[in-house]
């Protein structure tokens, strides 16, 4: 079970409002009773901050504001204690425009890393084809080599007078990307990555790793109708992300980590239209890529929602690829997994079901921190509250992401118990006061609590830990019923509608003892004939001895 820690939110130890490592020392208890064997930390480098650590300034350091590397040595130690590994996020695709690399880049056309970065001359502004677009971000008479648009809005294209050149972005413009192309900034970056695996990691999660290559052509890419959030043409990102040498690049960076002791890890932020395209990112046959790429179809498909067809569908597509899956619903870019497929009413109720196919599918779990408590997501109501780049430059259609990375809820108390400053860098969310760890450890029945309750089942049921997974009654479009194998199957039944659902007799077996159940009144049942599971109720059985 991993769970990814937002280091800004989710522990202050010195009061400043911000989150830090030592924070996340001071919690490992917590996270150990709760069964977390990794924690993914979120960039916790030097940084600018404009994109709040997805900037990095320097790969091999802390920031101050969250400590120091004798901090994180500290937690690494403390954390081996608790038995839990310790994942970096890398960020290989881009730097921070304060990085060292791209002040030296930027000085002139002629310096040592001139090429460690995507530099163009651009075109004339009056050059066949140019796009209304492109025209927007003209500068003495040139214009962006290309339509390629920024995730946060405008051109991907920034200029600098010093080189009278552009440089390619696909995130903020602060965000220069690097030149993969250029074997010099390979061979830095993998020096970044030994520098940590060196002091101990287990691994890292690759952000936006699709992105690392663009079309050498610079074609433009395919325009979409419409326009997006940001009011921009809506493109087809055909030449501007996943190229097929990024592929190269993962197997050697595989080869590079396999050298280590300890079965370090390479987890790949990837998403696909098909889960089949998730097989290139293990390496096809050879299984020499990424031991861990993410699927996020379950949880952020484009027509996920609260169904029993939809997971049946898209849980059993992941069976289907060779290699662990690993299934995420949470994470810091996306509104949380109780917002997403809650219904204002039961929200708690679904959440559970959520966790349940989190915890008890054939897959690494992925969680994000405060999911467990049913955290929800306070997005700004004003654009002046806004932080968040995204938020900032697309709204009101996009209100960013500061929603889902408010600070984590420990206690009812003032800010949550997570800092003693009032003034936290993001507010607490007012609904502490009932969803925190401090009160939902007390409640037998919280999510918390059933969150605990199936990691612990899982650690400890073979079936539910290394048994393979098979979907039955694939039509009933309420109930969801799969079976883990081995010697003593698990069966795991989950009723998506709001009305109790009978069980239909002849699935599985029939006389059955439950491990778990999200109803008191399934505890006692002994057999499925003529059970009724309850609106939104969960139940995990084994054939009765």
């Amino acid at each position: 079970m991993i769970e990814e820690i937002y280091p800004r939110s989710f522990g202050d130890s010195n009061g400043d409002g911000v989150g830090d490592l030592n924070g996340i020392t001071q919690h490992l208890d917590y996270l150990q009773t709760l069964g977390i064997d990794a924690i993914w930390i979120a960039p916790m480098y030097p940084s600018p901050q404009v994109d709040f650590g997805y900037d990095i300034a320097d790969y091999e350091r802390v920031d101050p504001q969250y400590g120091s590397l004798a901090d994180f040595d500290a937690l690494l130690r403390a954390a081996k204690k608790h038995h839990i590994r310790i994942i970096l996020d890398m960020v290989l695709n881009h730097t921070s425009d304060r990085h060292a690399w791209f002040v030296e880049s930027a000085s002139s056309r002629d310096n040592p890393k001139a090429d460690w970065y995507v530099w163009n001359d651009g075109v004339a502004a009056g050059a066949p084809g140019v796009t209304a677009f492109q025209k927007r971000f003209e500068h003495d008479g040139k214009v962006p080599p290309n339509n390629w648009e920024s995730v946060f809005g405008g051109s991907a294209w920034e200029w600098v007078p010093a080189r009278r050149q552009f440089y390619y972005h696909r995130f903020y413009r602060q965000q220069p990307d690097l030149n993969w192309r250029n074997p010099a900034v390979e061979h830095a970056m993998f020096g970044a990555m030994r520098f940590w695996l060196d002091r101990g990691v287990a691994g890292f999660r690759l952000d936006a790793i699709s992105t690392l290559f663009e079309d050498p052509q610079l074609r433009n890419d395919p325009q979409r109708p419409g326009t997006n959030a940001q009011g921009d043409p809506n493109l087809s990102t055909r030449y501007s992300d996943n190229l097929p040498e990024v592929h190269d690049v993962i197997r050697r960076m595989r080869a590079m980590v396999d050298k280590y002791p300890g079965d370090r890890v390479l987890i790949g932020e990837t998403y696909t239209a098909d889960v089949a395209d998730l097989d290139t990112w293990y390496g096809g046959s050879r299984r020499d890529e990424l031991q861990l790429p993410m699927n996020m179809l379950p949880g952020f498909g484009w027509r996920a929602k609260f169904d029993a067809g939809w997971f049946r569908k898209t849980l059993e597509g992941a069976q289907t690829v060779p290699g662990q899956p690993l299934i995420v619903f949470d994470n810091h870019d996306n509104p949380r997994s109780i917002d997403r497929f809650g219904d204002g009413r039961h929200d708690v109720q679904r959440a559970k079901a959520i966790a349940t196919l989190l915890l008890t599918s054939r897959a690494t779990a992925l969680t994000y921190y405060g999911a467990p408590l049913g955290m929800t997501t306070a997005t700004p109501a004003r654009k002046e509250d806004v932080r968040d780049p995204i938020g900032i430059t697309g709204w009101p259609k996009e209100k960013g992401r500061d929603g889902e990375r408010t600070p984590m809820q420990w206690t009812p108390g003032p800010q949550a118990g997570f800092s003693t400053n009032p003034r936290t860098w993001l507010p607490v969310n007012p609904n502490h006061v009932t969803v925190n760890v401090q009160t939902e450890l007390a409640e037998p029945g919280s999510l918390l609590n059933w969150y605990r309750k199936l990691i612990a089942l899982r650690r400890s049921n073979p079936a539910l830990r290394d048994g393979d997974m098979t979907f039955l009654d694939r039509t009933d479009p309420d109930v969801l019923v799969y079976r883990r194998g081995g010697a003593h199957p698990v069966t795991v039944l989950v009723n998506f509608s709001g009305m109790p659902q009978k069980v239909k007799t002849g699935i599985v077996q029939r006389a059955v003892r439950t491990l778990a159940a999200t109803d008191p009144a399934l505890a006692n049942t002994t057999t499925l004939d003529g059970a009724t599971l309850p609106a939104y109720a969960t139940w995990i059985v084994t054939p009765a001895k």
